[in-house]
């Protein structure tokens, strides 16, 4: 299990194939990428591109340091001041940017223990080992990228080969803008946003697919990029937040124009959303690469300085220092910049990430061995158990089933078939004399009838003797003779004296029966 761990870690940071490729979103080291090169960029960005305020300071503190006396020259030490406060501000992002890497190693230890479930115990001590570690490195981390900062504000570096000094500090400001933006017109990124401040008369609010240039910002109907909406230069605009509304889960932010001209037709600004603020993030990112920068609200912080704000920029030797600091600190500020976005992602890498992975490879299986029972950690959980239980009865019912499914192929035996009872003499005894019953109350040819009277029977006596027998009446045929009693019919009596011609019985079993030609038709009595 731990080997398995260890093989899903390295694949879920290093990206290489893994069966369980999440689909939905970005997640372990694609997210972490994201933060490096889109997250940390923006929130740097984010903080530093705050012009008048930044040259609201710029101004005091020449003045201040100046004092009583009218300074005749640029002071170094306001250009000194200034960059330490901005050098300063890159401790917060940078921090952030180890949390947020920290969060998502966690996720990707949480995942990753899943296939541990079924050992409750053993996971959670993983969990315990690999997160106790985490944090151990995380706090190395942070001192360590606090040592950068604080290595950058220990010495100003004016010699660097891409710093600008003083010389050419007034004619950087317009070149270095334009240099930024010669790019060409490369796509940096597609996908969908919402469209918030059209027309209510044009349904609203509305999902395009955007295409986002270094030069400018177009719109489609959909992602097939066929009917193009609209196409929006990216000159002079600038970022901002956009409040959400009360009902809203959707985040906002807006495209406007600093100069306060019409950005799309009738409109000072183009509001655009999208489902989260990671996707947000990303977006402002993109445009960071494009020039467009966000610019925060200052008019609340500037209300009380206004007046001497206003006041300073009617001294033009002033306004002349204020823009040479400016340009001064800009140019140092990319200097910084630049190599903070470098080394941060790198000691994040070092010392959390590529460690992180060398505990889990090397040192897990030993402190897991060490932090207690092993029969402990290896317990099942109840729903394990139950499942097993619940399996092992299903495999032995499914035996016990097989077992009585083969004694019973094995012990019966087969009989064949009697064979089926021949009846067709019954449709056609009358038409096949040897087929069918013998009639038992049929006397032979030329015999005479001998009537013989069952013991115990109920048959009237008798008549006397006459010159003709009584008469014999055929009996139906059936299929057992033997327990049928032949019908008995009254005979039909002459006159008022005489008792009815008693009918035959059963015959004797000694007399064979045949059956005759004919029925015999008794004689009439003669008086």
């Amino acid at each position: 299990m731990i080997q398995q761990l260890q093989s899903d870690f390295e694949r879920t940071i290093e990206g290489s194939g893994s069966a369980q490729i999440n689909t939905m979103e970005l997640s372990g080291g694609a997210k972490i990428n994201r933060l490096f090169h889109e997250r940390f960029p923006f929130e740097i960005v984010k903080m530093e591109f705050d012009e008048k305020e930044l040259r609201r300071e710029i101004a005091f503190a020449i003045r201040n340091i100046h004092g009583i006396r009218v300074g005749l020259f640029t002071p170094d030490m306001a250009f000194e001041a200034i960059v330490k406060k901005q050098i300063a501000r890159l401790k917060e992002p940078s921090l952030k940017c180890v949390d947020l890497v920290v969060a998502e190693l966690s996720n990707v230890v949480r995942v990753c223990t899943d296939r541990m479930s079924r050992y409750p115990r053993l996971r959670e001590e993983t969990e315990r080992i690999i997160a106790t570690h985490i944090r151990q490195r995380e706090q190395l981390c942070k001192e360590q990228i606090i040592l950068l900062i604080d290595c950058e504000l220990a010495y100003m570096n004016t010699n660097h080969e891409d710093f600008i000094g003083f010389a050419n500090a007034q004619q950087s400001s317009e070149n270095s803008v334009k240099a930024g933006r010669k790019l060409g017109n490369q796509v940096i990124r597609k996908g969908y946003m919402c469209i918030h401040n059209l027309g209510i008369m044009k349904g609203g609010s509305r999902d395009y697919w955007f295409v986002l240039t270094s030069e400018n910002i177009s719109w489609f109907k959909d992602e097939e990029e066929r009917e193009k909406k609209y196409m929006l230069p990216l000159d002079g605009l600038k970022l901002r937040d956009v409040e959400q509304g009360f009902m809203s889960r959707r985040h906002t932010f807006a495209l406007f124009n600093p100069e306060g001209r019409n950005v799309y037709k009738d409109y000072k600004q183009l509001e655009l959303s999208c489902e989260n603020q990671d996707d947000v993030d990303s977006w402002k990112a993109s445009f960071l690469r494009a020039g467009v920068y966000p610019e925060k609200s200052t008019e609340q912080a500037n209300g009380e300085e206004g007046g001497s704000e206003s006041s300073s920029s009617m001294d033009p030797q002033l306004e002349r220092q204020v823009e040479t600091i400016r340009n001064l600190v800009d140019s140092y500020m990319k200097i910084v910049t630049k190599t903070t976005r470098d080394l941060v992602p790198k000691t994040i890498m070092m010392l959390i990430i590529n460690n992180a992975k060398d505990f889990i490879n090397g040192e897990l299986l030993a402190h897991l061995y060490a932090s207690g029972d092993q029969a402990q950690m290896m317990e099942e959980s109840p729903e394990e158990a139950l499942k097993r239980e619940e399996m092992l009865r299903m495999y032995h019912a499914c035996k016990e089933a097989l077992h009585i499914i083969g004694d019973v192929s094995m012990a019966t035996v087969s009989t064949p078939v009697p064979p089926p009872v021949k009846n067709d003499w019954l449709a056609s005894g009358l038409d096949n004399p040897r087929l069918s019953p013998p009639s038992p109350g049929g006397p032979r040819r030329g015999m005479p009838i001998q009537p013989v009277t069952a013991p115990g029977s109920r048959a009237p006596p008798p008549p006397p003797a006459t010159g003709r027998p009584a008469p014999a009446i055929p009996n139906r045929p059936g299929p057992d003779m033997s327990q049928r009693m032949p019908p008995s019919l009254p005979g039909r009596p002459q006159s008022a004296g005489l008792p009815p011609p008693l009918i035959p019985s059963r015959p004797v079993p000694t007399i064979p029966p045949r059956l005759p030609d004919r029925p015999n038709i008794p004689a009439r009595p003669q008086f």
